[in-house]
This record gives structure tokens, sequence and C-alpha cells, in this order.
């Protein structure tokens, strides 16, 4: 196993679009390039064999990556990161990056994960195959082709038909430490292996009858090489192809095939797929020298999976989760899953920062989540329009509201959508973006605003302390009122005149803090979906946890809050700043005009470290 070692990712910075950085991959590519290695490739505009490829024009792109994920579930951040990572490279240097669903085992895929994949690549802005309008490719589509290498496999003496139990070939497969034992067929005749292997595919055998295995050494060091089967009998409704087919190719069979056909530079995959590269290389180079496909073969490159504290990312585990209703569905905001993050308010700017910040490594590390949510933040810090909600409610009442402003009279007050434009002078030609709401008598503030018996260092509501309501006058406590059961039910103040915000004079009263507030007047009410992180424990799958017993039971709250105007107006996806809050975004399926839904995205700052909620949000 490849054990060199991999930096821990910097602190975030302020740089929202990063220049790439130089990595093992990277190096190897531009290597490739410079010895002009795929120089000579050509090709015929799609997949295919040598020939068909032989007959095409030289390749128009320099390199040919892929993303291949077998459509068995949703995509998570995992995949994510090697998304960016290949459509990227394909993208730095000239290439193209081919989307191709390895769809050979018909009893797991579904049209529904195929649908998810290719809506999940195109959210994080990339195209295939060469052009907006490409198609994706299937393995599935290439099964004819992997029949003929299979057979010219036989031919070659290569591969045979084996009639062993799958116990039996497990016990003679050997172990580390002792060579494994020859199947009895091993030396059968090629025509008797031939005719063999017709009828497995024309479904004259049951399933798990006899299977087709490479013929390699069965006293190989890795034990990978000892004879791998290659093709299975295996009657199932396939998505693609129906019941055309009752044999099914193996996973490490199919995958070099289908990278040869369609002239794959560099096969990049996670580290688990490392001990398998030398029949990856072994089957290319039979098949070449059959003239099937077409030299120089593709080459696999391995890099760390992404290993990220406090998720999970099997797909075994996240179908558990879902069929089990710890969480709503794949798409609960709970979920790592890329349409999960995408409902939480991730963006696809994040993620892509994400993928960059963390690099690529040869060894596996661990990646603290705080890093993801940072990027986040610093996506969405100058792009989420701020706006004022009040997530635990009580109301403030002004007593001398009527007598010095007028009864029933409702005050204008602005603040700009995006502060931070203020003073930037690259920003001067641009209007500056205001919300627009009321101040009157009566304005929601949050619970956590008041305190009776304030503690030291506390700044905002006690009797006698002065503040300012953001955007609007500067108040001074006078008292509250409670409930038979002893709780605040009502905050009252009094309105300092003069002391608006904005107007000349507003700072001639000192206010120690500025608290958020929104009007009875125009308030709007919503639900507030308080998401946080899934698990308690930082590695739940590890070391055979019981992942199910560290999910964190306060993973969600809902809440009923006051929004202003600005928010209620919304739209489905939309990204807002919740004032001293954190980061929201309208939930894309839940959310109407009518019936305001937010999720939290990410708090303003991490609060894990200190032992506090990850949600970071006062809600009493």
């Amino acid at each position: 196993m490849i054990s060199s070692p991999c930096p821990t990712p910097p602190p975030p910075t302020t740089r929202a679009n990063p220049s790439p950085s130089s990595h093992f991959l990277r190096q190897i590519i531009e290597s490739d390039l410079d010895r002009g290695t795929y120089a000579g490739r050509r090709w015929a505009g799609s997949p295919g064999d040598a020939a068909h490829h032989g007959a095409g024009a030289p390749d128009p792109a320099k390199i040919r990556t892929r993303f291949p994920p077998e459509p068995n579930g949703y995509l998570h951040i995992g995949h994510a990161k090697s998304i960016c990572l290949n459509f990227g490279l394909a993208r730095d240097y000239g290439g193209v990056c081919h989307l191709r669903f390895d769809d050979t085992n018909p009893e797991k895929e579904d049209t529904e994960y195929v649908d998810g994949i290719i809506d999940a690549v195109k959210w994080l802005g990339f195209e295939w195959n060469g052009g907006p309008d490409a198609l994706p490719y299937y393995a599935s589509d290439y099964f004819d082709l992997m029949y003929r290498a299979a057979v010219a496999l036989i031919q070659t003496g290569s591969a045979y038909v084996d009639e062993q139990s799958a116990a039996d070939m497990q016990r003679n497969r050997g172990s580390f430490g002792h060579p494994g034992t020859n199947s009895p067929w091993r030396n059968r005749p090629i025509a008797d292996n031939l005719r063999l292997f017709a009828q497995m595919k024309d479904g004259l055998y049951a399933d798990g009858a006899m299977v087709l295995r490479a013929k390699i050494d069965m006293a190989h060091a890795n034990i990978n090489l000892r004879d791998p089967a290659i093709y299975r009998i295996r009657r199932a409704t396939h998505h693609n192809t129906g019941d055309q087919w009752c044999i099914y190719p193996m996973y490490t069979f199919a995958h070099p095939i289908e990278d040869a056909l369609e002239q794959i530079t560099h096969s990049i995959c996670t580290l688990e797929f490392e001990d398998q590269r030398p029949f990856y290389d072994w089957l290319l180079d039979r098949l070449i020298e059959t003239g099937l496909l077409a030299a120089p073969p593709p080459r696999q490159y391995e890099f760390a999976r992404l290993n990220l504290t406090y998720v999970i990312t099997s797909k075994r585990r996240l179908a558990q989760l879902v069929q089990d209703h710890h969480v709503s569905g794949w798409d609960d905001p709970r979920m790592p899953t890329i349409v999960g993050l995408r409902r939480r308010g991730y963006t696809p700017a994040a993620l892509h920062l994400f993928a960059e910040r963390i690099g690529v490594c040869k060894s596996d590390n661990w990646i603290d989540y705080q890093t993801l949510e940072g990027c986040l933040r610093e996506d969405l810090e100058h792009k989420a329009h701020r706006g004022m909600a009040v997530l635990a409610p009580v109301k403030l009442v002004l007593s001398n509201w009527d007598e010095v402003m007028g009864v029933g009279h409702l005050e204008p007050c602005t603040l700009p959508a995006l502060p931070h434009v203020q003073g930037n002078a690259q920003n001067d030609a641009q209007p500056t973006v205001l919300r627009h709401f009321v101040l009157g008598r009566e304005v929601w503030i949050d619970r956590s605003d008041f305190e009776e018996h304030p503690p030291k260092g506390y700044k905002r509501l006690f009797v006698g302390n002065r503040v300012r309501l953001k955007g609007g006058y500067v108040i001074e406590c006078t008292g509250c009122i409670k409930g038979a059961d002893g709780q605040v039910t009502q905050v009252t103040a009094t309105v300092l005149p003069g002391t608006k915000s904005g107007t000349p004079g507003s700072d001639s009263v000192k206010a120690k803090s500025a608290i958020t507030w929104v009007s009875v007047a125009c308030g709007v009410t919503a639900e507030v979906r308080l998401y946080d992180r899934l698990f308690v424990d930082e590695r739940p799958d590890a070391s055979g946890k019981d992942f199910v017993s560290c999910l964190n039971p306060d993973s969600l709250r809902v809440v009923t809050a006051i929004v202003e105007p600005s928010l209620a107006r919304a739209l489905p996806d939309e990204k807002f700043q919740f004032e001293r809050h954190g980061y929201f975004v309208a939930d894309r399926l839940d959310h109407t005009p009518s019936r305001p839904v937010f999720n939290l995205a990410v708090g303003l700052k991490d609060g894990w470290a200190r032992g506090r909620s990850g949600s970071h949000v006062q809600t009493s």
C-alpha cells in the first residue's frame, strides 16, 4: 500500500477562486504531455475497439479522464471530490472527461440513480463526453465487446470455464502465505472452453453453476492475480439491457475494457483499487496483443478517498439510514449525499473550493468537518443577502412609542442586503440593494436578547440598559412581564427620539450593542429547521462501531420563527444570512410564499470545538 504523507489542509483563506494546487496526478499528466505518451491516439467519435478508432481522426483531446459511478445509490461528498478532480483535470489540460455508468451489476442498479447522478454532475457545473448535448456512456452498451474480449482470452489460452463451487474456489485460492491450488478444469481444451462459455451465454446452466476465469498464476503473491473470475451467470433484469443477457462481466474485468474502449488516458481510482492495478494492466496487455484494443493502453492511478469526520459515506449504510427512517430520505439535509448537501444550502462553488482545499493524497487521512463548513461560509459571505429573523420570539413593547412617534405610526427603515458592498471601490458603479421594513410600537426580539438577571459582560437588554434596534432607534429597557409559570412573556422599553440609524445625531446616545428584531406589523411566520451534524462521534463507523448508536438525537430541531418581509419573498433554494444566526436556505421542496420554510445551512462560526451544538443558533 502506498504510504506517502498527505499534509493537513490549510485553514480557510479569503480566496474564493484559488488557482489549482499541484499534486502527483498533475505531475503525471504533465510528464505524459511532455513526452507525448498519448499523442498518437485516434478517436472515432464514440467508444469502440482498435479497428473502430483506427479509422478515426487524431484525438483532439490531449487527455481523457472518466467519472464512472455505479448507479446503485445517490452520490455523496466523496463522489463530489472525484467529480471535481476528474472533470477539473480534463478542463485544465485540454482534455475531455467521460461520464460513464458502470452498470454491470443488474440486481442493485436503477434508473432513479442514473437520473440522480446526471443531475448531480450538471449541478456541479460539468459537461461530459465532449459537449453539452452529449449522452452519458453505459458499460452495459459494451457487453457485446466485453463478450468478444472474453472469447479472445479463451482463444489465446488466457481464460477457462471453471465448474467449481464458490466455496471450493474460495478455499483453493490460498492465502497471503500459501499459494492457491489449480482448478481441476484449468487445463480444459480451448475448444471446450469456447463451447461452454457460449452455452453459459445461451442460458443452458443455472446461476452459479460455472464461471469464466482468467488464467494467470495460482501461486502469485498478489491474490487478485490468482485466476480471478471475469464472468458469472446471473439471471436478473438489467435497467438498460433488460433480459438480453444472463451472464455478466465482473467489475474488475469490465472496468479496464471500458476505459480502453473510451480511449481513457488516465484512469483515476481510489486506493482500494490499488491491488487490482496489476490485473488491470495484465488484461489490457493481453487484449492489445490480440488486436482487439488499441495501444497505448490507459493507465490506472490511485488517490486516497475522502474521510470526513462526523460523516459516513458507505452507500449501504446510507441506504440503511433511509430505509430505517433515521432520516427523511436521500435528500435529507443531514445526509452527506450531493442532493442532501444541496438541500442543506451548499453551493457548487463551496464544494469546488472544498475539493481544491483538501488536495489529492496517496495515503488515507481524515478531513475535519469544519473545513467543509468553512468553504460554504466563505462562498456565501459575499453572495447571501442579509435578513433579520427571530427564532425564539418574545414581544418587545415600546411603551412611549405612541407619545413620541404618533399613535399607530410605522417608521420606514432600510438596511443593505449586502453590507460589505458599501464603500467597496470595485462596486461603486453598482447601486446598493436595500431591504425595506417598518418599526412600530411592538416588535419581536429573540428571547436570548433579554435577561432579567444579566450575567457579567452581558450587553443586550436588561433593566436600565440601552441597545440599538438594528437599522432603527436606540431603546432603553424598563422591565418585563412574566406569566404564571415565571417565563418572560413581554419585555418593555422606551424609544429614544432622534437616534434612528443613518440620521443626523443618531450617535448622540451610545448603545452597548445592537440587536436584531422584526416588527409585529410586517413580520411573517416561518418554519425554520435547525440542522446539525448527524453523528456525535468523529468516526461513527470506524473499528466496527454500531454507527446507528452514534446518531445525534439533536440533529434536527424545528422552530416557528418570525422573519422580515425580504425573507418571506425568498425563492426556493435562495440563500440568506440570518443576521447573528447563520446562513439559511429556502427549502427547495417545501418552501412557498404562503408557508416559508428555511433550513440552517451553517452557523456563522464553528462551535463544536468549544463543546456546543453544531447549529450555533440560540432558540431559548
